[in-house]
Formats: structure tokens, sequence, C-alpha cells
């Protein structure tokens, strides 16, 4: 492992951070123009947990034992007010990842800068992080976001395994694409209508929307992720993945090419059911960007 005091800083950061650097520029650039959060940032929310848990192949608890600032003119894409750091490591818990994971990990960190314009000492703090390897790189990570590492506590910790076990359960929910094939067709009694709209998936999975109206009664809605159109389809619930997939990436509206019918009343009926889903489920709340 490379020490770095502060006289041999300017030595370590020629042979490890540049390259480091470089492997984080394709997140970094990602958030070139974001402006830093304030110290007293919100906590992440069930969405941003699962936006930094799904795209990292680790998922580790880790304690600083050392940092050090990469220069400025070495951080591409470094937004304002924001400092790069290398940091180096010790392992304490893996959530997700291989059953080898080194007991020493480095890393580079954009963290916001303190009131005094200098970057936050890290030392012994210890953090959760969502990464993943750097090729040919062994004990070092790239960040799924340049900011992707969050203190650690016994709660957040607790949430993060709950999402990595919905994530890789056998019928978690897809990714959503879009809608298409909507259909409504009203019933024999007045007010009385049933909205289908079949979901589109990037793996090609089926799954349906249902809207089921009836006189004299709220309205229902359900979703299945099966080829079947289940009329007892329950709604996503809040804190689910299927809840996440839905209110974050289902479309804001309806388009013409949407539809199977061309009548005017069925169309509006289906897109004002469309809506109450949307308002069911609630915005996809987000801290991080």
């Amino acid at each position: 492992m490379v020490g770095f005091g502060r006289n041999g800083s300017s030595t370590w950061l020629r042979a490890l951070a540049l390259p480091l650097a470089l492997a984080a520029c394709t997140a970094a650039g990602a958030t070139s123009g974001q402006a830093s959060l304030p110290a007293a940032a919100p906590g992440p929310t069930y969405a941003d947990l699962v936006g930094l848990a799904e795209p990292a192949s680790i998922v580790a608890v880790v304690t600083v034992r050392d940092q050090a600032t990469v220069p400025p003119e070495r951080a591409p894409g470094l937004a304002p007010r924001r400092a790069r750091l290398y940091l180096e490591t010790q392992t304490q818990r893996v959530l997700k990842g291989p059953g080898a994971l080194g007991e020493s990990l480095a890393y580079l960190a954009d963290v916001p800068l303190d009131a005094k314009g200098k970057p936050p000492k890290l030392k012994k703090q210890t953090f959760l992080v969502f990464a993943n390897p750097v090729p040919g790189r062994p004990g070092e990570l790239q960040l799924v976001q340049p900011d992707a590492q969050l203190t650690a506590d016994p709660i957040l910790e607790s949430q993060v395994r709950t999402i990595i076990e919905q994530l890789v359960a056998r019928d978690a929910p897809p990714r959503i694409t879009g809608v298409a094939d909507v259909i409504s067709v009203a019933g024999n009694l007045a007010g009385e209508s049933e909205t289908q709209m079949s979901i589109q998936t990037a793996g090609g999975r089926p799954g349906s929307l249902t809207v089921i109206r009836r006189p004299n009664m709220a309205p229902t809605w359900g979703v299945s992720w099966t080829e079947i159109v289940d009329q007892s389809a329950k709604p996503a619930q809040p804190g689910t993945l299927a809840w996440y997939r839905l209110a974050c990436f289902l479309p804001r509206r309806l388009q013409p090419q949407d539809f199977l019918q061309g009548d005017a009343a069925g169309q509006q009926r289906a897109r004002a059911d469309y809506q109450f889903i949307l308002d069911s489920l609630g915005p996809c709340e987000r801290t991080r960007h």
C-alpha cells in the first residue's frame, strides 16, 4: 500500500491519482455542472439508494485510513465548491460484491468543501460506498457517482441491505421503458369502466397496469408483472422496487401512439386513469442528481 504524508503527496499523486482521476472522468463529467449540496443536505431517499445500489457491483462499509487532495488541474469535471480526494480505506463489511474483497480499498470521491473552503478531514470516518472495480487495478474502486459514499449508520445500512435483497430477488420488477397498448372499455352501468395498459420493459418481460371503476366506489388500480392481466392486482407500495420502477420511470403522459383505440371518449378516460395511477404513486423524490 502506498503511504502518503505531507511531504510525499506529490509522488503518489503522480503514480495513483491521475489514473484514478481518468477512471472517474465518465462519472464526474456527467455531473460537471452540478451545484454542491449544502452541509446539512437532507438524507437520501429510497429512490436515491436504489439509484446508487443498482449499478454498483460492490457495496461496502469502509473506514478511511488516510486521504490526500487531488490538485484541481488533475481533477477533470470537478464541480465548483468541491474537492476530489484520494482515499485509502479499511474494509469493514461487504453488503454486495465478490466473495473475496481486499481488506484495503482505494478510490476517488468528490466532497463538498467546508465553511473555510477547505477539504474535510475524513480520516477514521466510516462510509457506505457504492462502486465498481477499476479494471486491471486490484484494490481500487470507481464510485458509481463521484460522491457515491454516504456516512454509515445502522439504519442506513439496513435500508441498503433490504434494497439489495429486492434487486436480486427472482421476481424483481424489471426496468421500465414505456407504456403501450392502452385501452379503456366502458361498462354497462354509468361510471363503470376498466382500463388496461401494457408496461414495456428493458428485458421484454411482460407487465400491465389496470384501473377499475365501479359506481359509487373509489377507483382502484394494480400492477402485474406477468402475461396475465390480473384484475385483483394490487397497487405498488412505497419502499418497494415495484414502486420505484413505476414512480420514477413511467412516462409523465400517454402519447397518441400508445392507444389501441381511436375513440376520443375512451382515450380521455384512459388518460384520466393513467393520471390517477401517477397521483397514487406520488413523486419520485430524490435528494441526489
